[in-house]
């Protein structure tokens, strides 16, 4: 057997019958290693259970406010998850704005609300305020937005 000979046998592809003996391996493989895993973690997922907060709305604009002018708004939500939701903490960008929230679990199904108070004494200008809130639920954290205007106050003639 000479040199070239045995390059061209090493480069042939395999005859189709040895190609597809390898299949049946892999196809075992995945029906009955891979698949038990996948579907034990979608049970455990589903029997665990999680917690989801579900905002009606989580943008709000107060248009043209005055400055010193005090502003609230309320953001209802409803726990939408198959476990009680509970809110961490509340958290703002900035002292202007003040969240109050519910301190007890919000069982699956219940509705809630997270009340926002900005008070724009010493702002001016168009203000936009982020409220981040921290829970149980599987999302990670959740964002509100607060935005308005701050007018000048208007000069006594």
């Amino acid at each position: 057997m000479n040199i070239r000979s045995t390059m061209s046998n090493l480069l042939e592809k395999p005859p189709v019958s040895e190609r597809i003996c390898h299949y049946p391996s892999l196809v075992f493989c995945v029906l009955f290693i891979i698949v038990p895993f996948v579907s034990h973690a979608q049970a455990t997922t589903d029997t665990i259970g999680h917690a989801l907060i579900d905002f009606k709305i989580t943008e709000y604009d107060f248009g043209d406010i005055n400055q010193g002018e005090v502003v609230q708004h309320v953001f209802d939500f409803v726990n939408a998850g198959n476990i009680p939701l509970v809110i961490h903490n509340v958290l703002t960008t900035c002292g202007c704005t003040t969240p109050e929230w519910p301190h007890h679990p919000i069982m699956p199904g219940d509705s809630s609300q997270v009340l926002v108070v900005f008070n724009a004494a010493s702002k001016i200008g168009r203000q936009n305020k982020v409220i981040t809130i921290r829970t149980n639920a599987s999302a990670g954290d959740y964002r509100l937005r607060i935005s308005a205007m701050v007018l000048p106050p208007k000069k006594m003639e």
